[in-house]
C-alpha cells in the first residue's frame, strides 16, 4: 500500500485523530487542544471586552479544524449532535425572558415579600421554593439572570440580610436543575443520548432532586444562622412611586402558557416527539401576545435567544470533542468504573463533580458523555444520571464550576452586592458532599424500584 493511501486510511478511521500529511503530531495535537480549552474557559471566566467568549470558542474550534486536530467530519458530526439541543435551549431562554417581560417574576417577588412578613427565615423558604420551581421548569439561566435580581430587591425592601437569599439562587440554579431535561444544558445534552423518555428521566431524578434541595436547605439554615435569626419586622419598604397596599397582578396568561408548555413536554415525550416543539409553541403563544401588544420588538425577541451564548456552547463543544479524542477521554475513562452498583454511581458522581470544578461543568459533561457512549448508555442510564448529579451539584464548590456561577457573581457585583470566594467555598464544602451522596443514593434507590 502506498504512503498516500495509508495516510488516507488514517484520516478516515472512525474516532481516529484524522491527521493528514503535514498536520500536527499526536503530542502537539494534545497540547494544542488542551491549551485552547483552557483559553476558552479563562475567556468565559474573565469575560474581557476585547475577547468575548463566543469569539474565543469559535476561533479555537476553527484553529483545531485548520490544523487537523479536529477533522472536519468529526466537527460536523459533533455539531449535528449539539444543534437540536441548542435550539431547545434557545426556546427555553426566550420563554423565560417573555415571562419576565410579562411581570411573572415581579409578581412572584411581591408575594414572597408579603408571605414572609419580614422574616428572613420565611423569605429563605419562599426563595427555595420559587428558585427550585423556576430552575426545574425554565432552566437555571432563568433563575440566575431573572430571579436573582428580584430576590435581591425583595430582601432589600424587607430590610433583611440579602446574602442567604441571593446565595440560594445560585446554589439552587445548580443543584435544583436535576429534575427535568430542560432544567440545565447539561441535562439536555445527556437526555439527547440517553434513550430515556421525559417521564422516565423525571421519575428517576425526582428523589435525587428532593434530596439535593433538602440538603441545601439544611446547610443554609446552619451556615447563615446569624443572618436568619432576625425577628420579623413586618415592614416593607416600597420603591418610590409604587402605591402602598398594592401588589403587581398575577400575569395569568404567562402563567397558564408556562403550565401548558410544561404539560407539552410530557405529551411530546409520550408521543415520541422532540420536547423542543412544546417549548417553541410556548414561545410562539407568549411572544405573539407581547408583539401584538407592542410590549416587545422582534429584535428584542431574537436577542433573548442569546445567540452569542449558543455560539460559545457550540464552539466549546467542538473544542471538547478535540480534547477528548486526543487523550483526555482515555484518561477520564480510566477513572470511571463500570456498572451501576451504588459504590460505582457514587464514584462516578464524585469524579464528575471534581471534573466540573476543574474544567467547568459544560466541558465536563461533554467529556463524560463521550466516555459513557461506548458503554451502552441507553441500556444502563444509572451512570449517565450519576454524571448529571456530579456536574449539577458539584459546581457549588467554586465560581468556575458552572457558567451560571460566573454570571451570578457578575450580576451581583453590578448591584454592589459583595461575594466572597472563601465564603462561597465554605458553604459548598458544607452542602456539596452531603448532597452528592444523598442524591446518588436516592438515584440508586429509584433505579432499583
Amino acid at each position: 500500500m502506498s504512503r498516500r493511501a495509508r495516510q488516507r486510511d488514517r484520516r478516515e478511521e472512525p474516532g481516529g485523530p484524522g491527521r493528514a500529511a503535514g498536520d500536527l503530531n499526536s503530542v502537539a495535537a494534545e497540547v494544542l487542544a488542551a491549551v485552547l480549552l483552557v483559553a476558552v474557559i479563562l475567556s468565559a471566566a474573565s469575560r474581557r471586552w476585547w475577547l468575548p467568549e463566543p469569539v474565543a470558542a469559535v476561533a479555537a474550534a476553527v484553529i483545531l479544524m485548520l490544523t487537523g486536530v479536529l477533522p472536519v467530519a468529526q466537527a460536523r458530526a459533533a455539531a449535528d449532535r449539539l444543534l437540536p439541543v441548542l435550539g431547545f435551549l434557545a426556546a427555553i431562554l426566550v420563554l423565560g425572558a417573555l415571562c419576565e417581560r410579562a411581570g411573572l417574576f415581579l409578581a412572584a417577588g411581591a408575594r414572597l415579600a408579603t408571605a414572609s412578613h419580614g422574616s428572613p427565615l420565611r423569605l429563605l423558604g419562599g426563595v427555595f421554593g420559587l428558585a427550585a420551581a423556576t430552575t426545574a421548569v425554565l432552566s437555571l439561566d432563568t433563575t440566575v439572570v431573572l430571579l436573582t435580581p428580584v430576590v435581591h430587591e425583595t430582601a432589600g425592601r424587607l430590610r433583611v440580610p440579602p446574602k442567604p437569599h441571593v446565595y440560594a439562587c445560585t446554589h439552587l440554579a445548580n443543584s435544583a436543575s436535576l429534575l427535568l431535561p430542560v432544567s440545565n444544558l447539561t441535562n439536555l445534552l445527556a437526555f439527547s443520548v440517553s434513550g430515556l423518555t421525559l417521564t422516565r428521566f423525571t421519575t428517576l431524578m425526582a428523589l435525587p432532586w428532593v434530596a439535593a434541595i433538602a440538603v441545601e436547605y439544611a446547610g443554609f439554615r446552619l451556615f447563615f444562622a446569624a443572618d436568619l435569626s432576625g425577628r420579623p419586622s413586618g415592614r416593607v419598604t416600597r420603591p418610590a412611586g409604587e402605591p402602598a397596599g398594592e401588589e403587581p397582578g398575577i400575569p395569568w396568561f404567562a402563567l397558564v402558557t408556562v403550565t401548558a408548555t410544561l404539560a407539552g413536554f410530557v405529551l411530546t415525550s409520550v408521543a415520541g416527539l422532540n420536547p423542543a416543539w412544546a417549548a417553541l409553541a410556548g414561545v410562539c403563544v407568549l411572544g405573539a401576545r407581547e408583539l401584538s401588544r407592542r410590549q416587545l420588538t422582534t429584535v428584542e425577541l431574537i436577542r433573548a435567544a442569546s445567540v452569542p451564548f449558543l455560539l460559545f456552547v457550540l464552539g466549546l463543544g467542538l473544542v471538547v470533542q478535540a480534547v477528548t479524542a486526543h487523550g483526555l477521554g482515555t484518561l477520564v475513562g480510566r477513572l470511571i468504573p463500570a456498572g451501576s452498583a451504588l459504590l460505582v454511581l457514587l464514584a462516578i458522581a464524585g469524579v464528575a463533580a471534581v471534573l466540573a470544578n476543574a474544567v467547568n461543568n459544560l466541558p465536563a459533561v461533554l467529556i463524560l458523555l463521550s466516555v459513557l457512549a461506548a458503554r451502552g448508555v441507553p441500556s444502563a442510564p444509572g451512570p449517565l444520571l450519576a454524571v448529571l448529579i456530579g456536574v449539577n451539584i458539584g459546581p457549588n464548590l467554586s465560581y468556575t464550576g458552572s457558567l451560571a456561577n460566573l454570571l451570578w457573581r457578575r450580576l451581583l457585583a453590578a448591584r454592589d452586592q459583595a461575594t466572597d470566594l472563601g465564603e462561597f467555598t465554605r458553604l459548598g464544602l458544607l452542602t456539596v458532599p452531603a448532597a452528592l451522596v444523598l442524591a446518588t443514593v436516592a438515584l440508586w434507590a429509584a433505579l432499583q424500584a
